[in-house]
């Protein structure tokens, strides 16, 4: 049964506090004896949180159920520094009776609704809004951002002072922060990291290429992206690192040498280790260093800068080639048996769920995280489409879903936590994001997290989100999707990007192989002696012989038929091009014909793509010409 609340009508906290032990039924000798010293030495009670911490630590136990009274009622604000010293968990069956019961009860109840579970919820409870609100002597609806930034100044300055961990502390400032945002009382959600400054992070680089260089990267900060720009800075501290190891005299970019400074960092990077894996760096890594290098000293060269060297050091060819690599989809059964984890053995439901829709629509995770509530179109008559917002490449897409992909949709909508509209990172406009938990957007790094645990429990190596996006990818492909459609749904820019897929399987290459395999296995099985030719309908396949995808030629008295693999015929009408060949006018229809036939097949060579086999043919169509012309005029 919730007790009635005592009522402070005047400063008088002495008679308040008396009332209190009454209704509660705590009185006793030695409460009434420490309450009376307690009033008699500091008549104003907010004077005894002026005293030192080590006074005010010091009160007995009989002393501090009167300042416990005292700062649930308003009476006393004590100092963060002696709240974070003294364990408030006997303060939880005095609060039910205090002003402060309701706003407590409204902040558990928001945590409960954002998805926190009890014992987080409590814990955060506990921890910092009952601190906050007896510190700030305000509701709950009048705490505001200094509040917390006070409360977390007071959490560090307590670990200097005491050696003290305080990392649960600012754990749930965090927590607090998200809970205050979605109950509209503070105007920012806490801020997950951040960028370090630039200054910081070309720390290790000497003095005047440093100064050089973050001039840069703030001067490219105007039209790239911050992730452009962040990777940028990360390469060029790599190269300002090992100029300052190299040459630590070296007094300005302008004075950079291709022999001295450019052509030993390109042989540098050929063992550089990568600090997160201690394994060498990729040849992909080794290139984007080169050329965010080679960016940065052609573009302060062209904006004119006194800084920029006085002739071109970097050159096309430095930059490492990159190897034309398969995009890395995930065969069948793997994908089915990451799939199969995924539904039904998920630790992190909506990580889960965001992957297994990731997979189903083939987004980039940058794609992924940014949908909105309401990505889904249903068009009449059309199906329902999904919204990809701005992702890589700045293009927004529209692809058709299927009443599967819209029923899972439908359990993520149902397994997001609620809450207020948070800032787009893009447009900084409020939206209300698909993937929400816990009052904030779902991370990268919880998906990747989930993605790694589930690929361990079925029993796989090591995954990536963006394999996913390859398998929708290549699954389209071997359904036989055009090229169109396969670059409208990747939302990629060029073809060029598209066309990577079309090379894991090529269905052309695929029946050329065939028809030459069995021709192989044909000429394998048959003795040397009374050879015995394939059937033509076994090789053309019941086709014109001319339409087949095969090398052909056209002989005065037949026809030759070749598979790709062997190349045109050495011998192909080798009696036309011949200087002593002659022909009669009785050969003028056989010779026409021929034309007829070559032009056809010169044709057919450059519609797909064959030049030099369309060269061949045209040559013939001349050789032709002149015979004929001769045998016309005799």
């Amino acid at each position: 049964m919730q007790l009635a609340t005592v009522p402070v009508p005047d400063p008088d906290w002495h008679a308040a506090y008396r009332d209190h032990l009454v209704l509660t039924g705590r009185g006793n000798t030695s409460y009434s004896q420490a309450a009376r010293s307690f009033f008699r030495r500091w008549p104003d009670p907010q004077a005894w949180a002026e005293e030192s911490l080590p006074v005010r630590l010091s009160a007995g136990s009989a002393t501090r159920p009167i300042i416990t009274f005292l700062m649930l009622h308003g009476g006393l604000r004590p100092g963060y520094d002696y709240l974070l010293e003294r364990k408030l968990s006997p303060i939880w069956r005095e609060i039910k009776s205090s002003p402060l019961a309701g706003d407590l009860d409204r902040f558990l109840t928001a945590a409960t609704d954002l998805g926190f579970t009890d014992r987080v919820r409590f814990a955060t409870g506990s921890q910092v809004p009952v601190r906050l609100l007896i510190q700030a002597g305000r509701p709950l609806a009048e705490l505001t951002l200094a509040d917390l930034a006070a409360f977390t100044v007071a959490c560090r300055d307590r670990q200097q002072r005491t050696g003290k961990g305080h990392h649960h502390y600012l754990s749930a400032v965090s927590n607090t922060q998200r809970v205050l945002f979605h109950l509209d009382v503070v105007d920012q959600l806490p801020r997950s990291g951040g960028p370090v400054p630039f200054g910081e992070r070309l720390a290790e680089v000497s003095p005047p290429i440093r100064a050089t260089m973050i001039a840069y990267l703030e001067r490219k900060r105007a039209t790239c992206r911050p992730k452009t720009v962040s990777s940028i800075a990360t390469r060029l501290t790599h190269f300002g690192v090992f100029l300052a190891d190299t040459d630590p005299d070296l007094a300005s970019v302008a004075a950079l040498d291709r022999r001295r400074h450019i052509e030993p960092y390109l042989t540098s990077l050929v063992d550089a280790v990568d600090s997160r894996t201690g394994e060498q760096i990729t040849v992909a890594d080794r290139s984007r260093r080169v050329l965010a290098v080679a960016g940065f000293l052609a573009d302060i060269t062209e904006w004119g800068w006194n800084d920029a060297p006085p002739r071109k050091l970097l050159f096309r060819d430095d930059t490492p080639k990159l190897p034309r690599a398969l995009p890395r989809y995930l065969p069948v059964d793997v994908d089915r048996r990451l799939t199969e984890v995924l539904t039904t053995q998920p630790q992190n439901a909506l990580a889960a769920a965001a992957l297994r829709l990731q997979r189903a629509c083939g987004l980039r995770i940058g794609e992924l995280l940014d949908l909105e509530l309401d990505c889904v179109h249903d068009v009449p008559d059309h199906g329902s489409w999904l919204k990809v917002p701005l992702g890589k490449l700045d293009t927004e897409r529209m692809i058709p879903i299927d009443t599967e992909i819209g029923d899972l949709i439908d359990q993520i909508i149902d397994r997001r936590s609620p809450g207020r509209p948070m800032p787009h990172p893009r447009y900084r406009r409020p939206a209300q994001f698909l993937f929400t938990h816990h009052g904030r957007r779902l991370g990268q790094q919880a998906v990747r997290a989930e993605l790694n645990r589930a690929a361990q429990l079925a029993g796989l190596d090591h995954i990536t989100p963006h394999q996913l996006r390859h398998t929708y990818a290549t699954a389209l492909v071997n359904a036989g999707v055009s090229l169109q459609a396969l670059m409208a749904l990747l939302g990629h820019a060029s073809a060029e990007m598209s066309l990577r897929y079309g090379r894991l399987f090529d269905t052309t290459v695929k029946d050329e192989y065939e028809r030459a395999l069995d021709l192989a296995k044909q000429q394998a099985r048959t003795p040397a002696t009374g050879r015995i030719n394939l059937p033509l309908t076994d090789i053309t396949g019941g086709r014109d012989w001319k339409d087949t995808p095969l090398l052909k030629s056209r002989m005065a008295g037949g026809f030759c038929l070749r598979a790709p693999a062997q190349g045109a015929c050495t011998y192909a009408n080798i009696c036309e091009h011949c200087p002593s060949y002659r022909s009669e006018p009785s050969s003028l229809p056989i010779l026409a014909a021929q034309r007829v036939d070559a032009e056809a097949l010169a044709r057919d060579a450059q519609e797909r793509g064959w030049i030099t086999e369309a060269d061949r043919h045209q040559r013939l169509i001349a050789r032709l010409d002149t015979m004929i012309n001769e045998a016309t005029t005799g």
